[in-house]
């Protein structure tokens, strides 16, 4: 590197503007936090998280967070059915939002997101369901899952059980797929990438191991665009996901996960 290129580094970095940007822009993100909040305050959405009100608001609230952290979204493929098993591989929390602004999703999460401030209360507000790993839970939860999809509602889970920097999948949590078989609903794989500037998978964007959300958001913060696109796969339809064990079904959707990646 040259003087001068150091010295324009320098210059670059020492420049208050960046700064005074990012602290900008968290205050209107700690702002939209604090607007949903009061807003699930007032449509009651922890007692009736179903409703047409909570479920067309916290569409509209997620897109405003993308809009937020300049967060572009391309879909592809068909969008989610009602009453639809989403499977998606998981690169980060941003895939909450990036899928929630899409439509009508349910979420399964961790029981820790439950307790994290702030975006725990958002979280139940919005209607997601928690389970604890490593507790034998999964059976029941499955069957609570179950009832939602034979209620019509789209049900999103991320089955690797944790994220990934983006470049692979996980092996999928078969007991979870009994979901979709007991309730005879279709299942559609869903595939997230995250791309730079060049194409190349995003390297800041995925939230693993023991990132703290506070330190994660304040580097996204810096970003001008953070680029996502979205693949959700043609249905397996309902009639032969009834018929199918839900390990083959676990192995399926991976497998159109990774095919759907691999094309991206």
């Amino acid at each position: 590197m040259s003087s001068q290129q150091g010295l324009m580094g320098s210059l670059r970095a020492a420049h208050p503007w960046p700064q005074l940007r990012r602290l900008w822009r968290l205050f209107r993100v700690l702002l939209h936090i604090g607007y949903g909040l009061w807003l699930a305050l007032r449509l009651r959405a922890v007692q009736a998280p179903h409703s047409a009100a909570v479920r067309d608001a916290a569409r509209q609230w997620a897109a405003q967070l993308l809009g937020l952290l300049r967060v572009e979204v391309v879909w592809f493929g068909p969008a989610p059915q009602p009453g639809a098993f989403l499977a998606s591989n998981h690169v980060s929390w941003l895939d909450i939002p990036v899928l929630c602004a899409q439509g009508d999703v349910h979420f399964l999460s961790k029981a820790e997101v439950r307790d994290w401030p702030l975006i725990g209360r958002l979280a139940q507000a919005a209607g997601t369901l928690f389970i604890r790993r490593g507790s034998g839970e999964s059976r029941l939860k499955a069957e609570e899952i179950a009832a939602h999809l034979r209620a019509g509602r789209t049900i999103c889970v991320f089955p690797e059980g944790t994220t990934t920097d983006g470049r692979s999948v996980r092996r999928f949590f078969r007991p979870l797929f009994a979901a979709p078989v007991l309730a005879a609903a279709p299942v559609q794989p869903v595939a997230l990438r995250y791309r730079d500037e060049q194409g190349h998978p995003d390297t800041q964007v995925p939230f693993i191991g023991d990132d703290a959300f506070h330190s994660h958001l304040w580097a996204l913060l810096l970003r001008d665009r953070i680029r996502v696109s979205v693949t959700c796969c043609a249905p397996l339809p309902a009639s032969e996901v009834a018929d199918m064990a839900p390990e083959t079904l676990a192995e399926t959707s991976h497998a159109l996960v990774l095919r759907a990646l691999s094309h991206g």
